[in-house]
Order: structure tokens, then C-alpha cells, then sequence
């Protein structure tokens, strides 16, 4: 798959006397799904947060293309290339999708006080956006708050692809979805990773995970507990280790059965 896109090496994350990170080393490479599991309170969203730049790391090195960089604010992280679609998608439902593809980057024609947005460009290239993605909008004025929740997501990623992300980190992308919207989710995230973009998928799923990922990291309670790739673990053992195999072993030992 090449050289990595992104490297993250032994990052800590500090917040006064917590340590929310301590020593996460992950990398991502261009056409890869990259899937970080761990359980609620595991360090994914802080870590994320990290690489988009929400959270400057406490120590540790990142390297994007091969050097080292610091992402000060999100902003800086979406002009290298690494976009974030979370849970909460920063979407207005009552808007339409054209509107919400290109919200703050609203392509426009005519010049000065004549200078306006050009309804007819956006609306063509979201409706086409969309369609390579596999979903078909009755309109491109369609309100984003009738699509399903999975279609939501493909607007989001759809968006982030647009806009030259060489990195796409997904944030539980299919935690609050039904069977047939979390199928096409994770369509989508294949069509994506075929394009060459380097895929972030952060689940606590690992039916998901193992749908579409190339390689594994668990993470628990801030560390890393390693790193594996596709028919070199199962999901039986992925999802043991998430849940944390010895300690289980040792509270079935002590009630003297099985959990």
C-alpha cells in the first residue's frame, strides 16, 4: 500500500492529573482502512482529536508524507488532508444537501457586487458526488434532514472526499444504524478506500471492523495493545482482547463458570 499517509508515534495526552493517552503509536496508508477499536472510555475520541488537531498531543511525534508536522488547530489538519466526520456530523437538517456539501466553501461566479453562489455547479457536482457514492437524491434541494442516517454519513463523506482529504477519520460512523443504512456505510467507506484514500474507521463493532478493515489497532484505557492485520486475527480474538481476555479468564476462574 505505500508509505504511510500519516504516523503517529508514542503520543500521550495529558489533561492535568489524567492521562487520557499514554504512548499510542498508529499509521495509516494510502487505500487502507485502518480500524481503531477499544470500548467506551478506551482513548479513541482523544486520540482522534489528536490527529485532527483538536488536542495538541503532551509528547510524542507525528509525521504526514514522511515529515514531521504539528496540527495547531482543525483547520490546519483539513488543509494537509485529514478530514473528521463525527457522530454529530455538523450538518443543519433544514438546509439541503447541496448547501451542506459546500457549507463555508460555496463555489461562486461573477465578480464584486455581482459576486454570488453558484446554485447551478453545486448542485451538479453534489447530485454527481453523491451518485458515485451509490445514492440517488430526488433533487439536489433535497432537505438533508429526510435522508436516512446513513445517507447522512455518505453526505458527510462525499464532502471530505470532494475536498481533497487524504486522510478520512470516521467516528463511530455506524453506531446509531440499522442493518441495510450500516451496509451502505460501509459500501461507501470501501468506495473510498478504493479511490486511494487512507480510511480511520474508529469502532467499538468488530463485526464492522472486520467488514471493511485492512488492519486492526485496540486500544484500552489509553494503550495500545497491538496492532494486526487481515487473516492474521479473528473477530472471536479481536473482540477479546477489547473486552479484556485475562481479566475475564480470572473473574470466570473465581465464580468457578463461564461469563
Amino acid at each position: 500500500m505505500g508509505d504511510p499517509i500519516i504516523e503517529l508515534d508514542g503520543i500521550e495526552k495529558h489533561f492535568g492529573n489524567v492521562i487520557a493517552l499514554a504512548g499510542v503509536s498508529f499509521d495509516v496508508r494510502p487505500g487502507e482502512c485502518h480500524c481503531l477499536l477499544g470500548d467506551n472510555g478506551a482513548g479513541k475520541s482523544t486520540f482522534i482529536k489528536v490527529m485532527s488537531g483538536v488536542h495538541k498531543p503532551s509528547h510524542g511525534t507525528m509525521r504526514f508524507e514522511g515529515k514531521p508536522v504539528t496540527f495547531d488547530t482543525p483547520r490546519d489538519a483539513m488543509e494537509a488532508g485529514v478530514a473528521t466526520v463525527f457522530q454529530d456530523l455538523a450538518m443543519i437538517p433544514l438546509m439541503s444537501v447541496t448547501r451542506n456539501f459546500f457549507m463555508g466553501r460555496e463555489p461562486t461566479k461573477g465578480k464584486g457586487l455581482f459576486k454570488r453562489f453558484d446554485v447551478a455547479k453545486a448542485n451538479a457536482v453534489s447530485v454527481q458526488k453523491m451518485r458515485e457514492m451509490g445514492i440517488s437524491l430526488r433533487g439536489p434541494d433535497q432537505a438533508v434532514g429526510t435522508l436516512s442516517g446513513g445517507e447522512r454519513q455518505t453526505v458527510a463523506i462525499a464532502r471530505a472526499v470532494h475536498f481533497g482529504a487524504k486522510i478520512l477519520i470516521l467516528d463511530e460512523p455506524t453506531s446509531a444504524l440499522g442493518v441495510r443504512q450500516t451496509s451502505n456505510v460501509l459500501a461507501t467507506i470501501d468506495k473510498v478506500r478504493k479511490q486511494g484514500v487512507g480510511v480511520v474507521f474508529i469502532s467499538h463493532n468488530v463485526r464492522h471492523a472486520m467488514a471493511v478493515g485492512d488492519r486492526f489497532t485496540v486500544l484500552c484505557r489509553g494503550k495500545t495493545l497491538g496492532t494486526a492485520s487481515r487473516g492474521d486475527i479473528s473477530a472471536d480474538e479481536l473482540q477479546e482482547m477489547m473486552a479484556g481476555g485475562q481479566e475475564l479468564a480470572e473473574l470466570e476462574g473465581s465464580l468457578g463458570g463461564t461469563i
